[in-house]
């Protein structure tokens, strides 16, 4: 078996990472290839992450579809439905979880499973990263969209509550808010970098931070950066919102809430607090691929493999 992966590189996954490598155990040779890519190597698996599908699909190759999330707003439920309506259909789905299979309310009998995002149980723990050079006060790791409003967050770097200490944001897209707060040499900007990359920058600060709107989509979908803040013991600020608190209620932990207005993020503040860090030994990725059902459907698409 050959599985070719897809996606539209508008950002960084590491699924792919995490199926390739899973796979890669079992001798089944993975490609990484963008969605537009042509004259690709054949394949028996075609596994997309969404993003469209508008090509009619191959009789004798084995179609996956994965929604990792839903369409971000602006006009998120329209997005959500012309994937619905145009996208060819696949042999098998997964989605995140259950609200982004609700979203998109696909009325067909095409099997599916829901595969949640993961981590990998880190080689290094506590002890290491507490010896780990801390070159930030605080880390950022993910979206810059707008629609996030990360400058309220960044604003709070130009105030006395947190003057004198640092911060590094770490995404893409980031060129505009990096010169409007040029004048400012505690607010740094990197990236994009690969996944890899970004697991070996998280630990290098002191607090990693969580900025995620209270409002769906966003507040209904996991945040991998927490999960990822979690694994490296890194102490997480956050926003308060359903996802975080669900996880925190049932696998423990305990976090720094921002208040909506920020008013509590102060340097002091943040250094009385005790924190803690949930259970992640159900949330490595292998776990949750074996949970997603995918392995069950591939095994009955070909038999000779066992997973």
């Amino acid at each position: 078996m050959t599985i070719a992966f897809f996606h539209p590189h508008r950002a960084f996954l590491p699924e792919i990472n995490a199926y390739s490598r899973f796979f890669e155990d079992y001798g089944i040779k993975t490609s990484v290839n963008a969605a537009e890519e042509k004259n690709l190597p054949h394949a028996d698996v075609e596994w997309r992450l969404m993003g469209s599908a508008l090509s009619n699909k191959k009789k004798e190759i084995v179609s996956i579809h994965e929604y990792c999330s839903c369409s971000m707003p602006p006009f998120q439920k329209l997005k959500d439905l012309s994937k619905k309506w145009f996208n060819t259909k696949p042999d098998y789905r997964l989605f995140l979880n259950n609200y982004v299979k609700q979203q998109f309310n696909f009325e067909d009998n095409i099997p599916f499973g829901l595969r949640d995002m993961g981590v990998y149980t880190p080689d290094q723990g506590p002890e290491k990263n507490k010896s780990t050079f801390k070159e930030y006060d605080f880390i950022y790791a993910g979206s810059i969209g707008k629609e996030r409003k990360l400058e309220e967050l960044i604003k709070c770097f130009t105030k006395k509550e947190l003057d004198g200490h640092s911060i590094l944001i770490l995404g893409k897209d980031y060129e505009e808010l990096a010169e409007k707060y040029k004048s400012f040499p505690d607010i740094h900007f990197l990236g994009p970098l690969s996944h890899p990359e970004t697991q070996k920058q998280i630990p290098k600060a002191k607090f990693a931070i969580n900025y995620t709107p209270d409002r769906e989509p966003f507040n209904q979908q996991t945040s991998t950066k927490f999960l990822e803040y979690a694994a490296l013991k890194i102490p997480i600020i956050t926003t308060e919102y359903q996802w975080v608190k669900e996880l925190q209620n049932r696998y423990g932990g305990n976090f720094f809430y921002l208040s909506k207005d920020l008013s509590n993020f102060s340097w002091q503040r943040v250094n009385e607090f005790n924190y803690s860090f949930p259970e992640l030994k159900e949330w490595t990725w292998e776990k949750q691929i074996r949970r997603s059902g995918v392995l069950e459907f591939l095994e009955s698409k070909f038999p000779g493999h066992h997973f």
